[in-house]
């Protein structure tokens, strides 16, 4: 039985689910599946956002606080040292991956990395870090990649494409769609009521960390646009972060933008449900498939710092990409909203969309990426 070995430097509470299924999926193939996953740095503590699997094995990771940087070594467990095949993040900051990358010199046991490609966040994207990493891209044996968007730039720098494996980053959907379900017409009626929105009003849903490259004053500004234009919008806003307090400032002297914070489960359905777009003018990541889920048209700008999940977006038919100013974003927003069948239209597609981006449909591309990469 071929033995195959995931590091994560520590283990995402969202990502157990993820875990379990595929080991699952491995066994089906006659692959055994090993994750070997440390804690958070004393920084990253703080967001106790950390999940626990049975069948893991957990190590003691090292940290060194390097300016804002947290460079790590993670142990590699003796037993599974005889792996055919190992899978690590793609984050040039995890020390302990050099070593493995070095013993493909003279090991037969390949390697693989996980990742986006790049840091869709650097600002430096042509810096030394950006470079170093594009110069590891091709070091390794097989490529699990996050999106399509990471597959073209594997493609850009020369990476094989029968070695790369596109696994469309998913989380759970299945539990979010029946929260979803949950809720009936008239219960959500009734809770736009509550907030003093009309029960034909088109509303907006803004839902993620509140931080500086979620374009949070252009949402501000481009839904005053929208409003004037159709003064039953509304603006809802789930979610907490630094830029909190000028949120609340706004919120404040505007009726119809409702500031929930953060919400979860059933709750966050509720207001998803509510809402015919989601205005997310800045880095789109993962929450895209959420807005999927609901049937939400996800409207965002070109030059945000984007998360590869946006690669999910098609442009004109489940959401639409606009210029980065309040006129052109509201613009954007309201040519969609005010054409009742083309919202229909888009909404039916983002819907659509949401049973291709499925934990299931990753965990199945996962697998089959390992069965071909320990087979290669």
């Amino acid at each position: 039985m071929k033995k195959v070995v995931i590091f994560q430097y520590r283990l995402l509470h969202y990502r157990t689910k993820l875990f379990d299924m595929l080991r699952s999926a491995c066994e089906t193939k006659g692959i055994q599946l090993e994750l070997v996953h440390g804690h958070a740095s004393r920084r990253e503590s703080v967001k106790k956002d950390e999940g626990s699997l049975s069948w893991a094995h957990k190590v003691v990771n090292s940290f060194w606080e390097v300016g804002p940087r947290d460079l790590v070594w993670q142990p590699f467990p003796k037993q599974l040292k005889d792996a055919d095949l190992v899978v690590v993040m793609q984050e040039s900051r995890i020390l302990s991956n050099y070593p493995l990358l070095l013993s493909r010199l003279w090991s037969k046991r390949k390697v693989g990395y996980w990742g986006h490609g790049k840091n869709f966040q650097s600002d430096a994207p042509t810096g030394l870090r950006e470079q170093w990493k594009n110069f590891l891209i091709r070091r390794v044996d097989w490529w699990f990649a996050y999106t399509g968007m990471t597959v073209d730039i594997l493609a850009k720098a020369g990476y094989p494409s029968a070695q790369i494996t596109c696994l469309d980053n998913a989380i759970d959907t299945s539990s979010f769609k029946a929260d979803l379900a949950s809720w009936s017409d008239s219960e959500v009626k009734e809770a736009k009521q509550e907030l003093g929105i009309a029960p034909d009003a088109a509303v907006g849903v803004f839902c993620g960390s509140l931080y500086p490259d979620k374009k949070l004053g252009l949402l501000v500004a481009a839904a005053d646009l929208i409003r004037q234009r159709m003064p039953d919008f509304a603006l809802v806003v789930i979610g907490d972060g630094p830029s909190m307090p000028e949120m609340r400032d706004a919120a404040a002297t505007r009726p119809w933008m409702h500031l929930l914070g953060v919400r979860k489960g059933r709750e966050k359905a509720l207001y998803f449900r509510m809402g015919d777009v989601m205005l997310n003018p800045g880095l789109v990541g993962l929450h895209i498939v959420d807005a999927f889920c609901a049937g939400m048209v996800m409207m965002t700008t070109r030059t945000a710092r984007h998360s590869p999940e946006v690669a999910y977006l098609r442009d004109g038919d489940n959401g639409v990409y606009s210029d980065d100013t309040p006129a052109a974003y509201s613009k954007a927003v309201l040519n969609v909203i005010q054409d009742k069948d083309r919202l229909a239209r888009m909404k039916a597609a983002a819907l659509a969309d949401s049973e291709h981006y499925t934990l299931e449909n990753m965990v199945q591309r996962f697998a089959d990426g390992i069965e071909a990469a320990v087979n290669e």
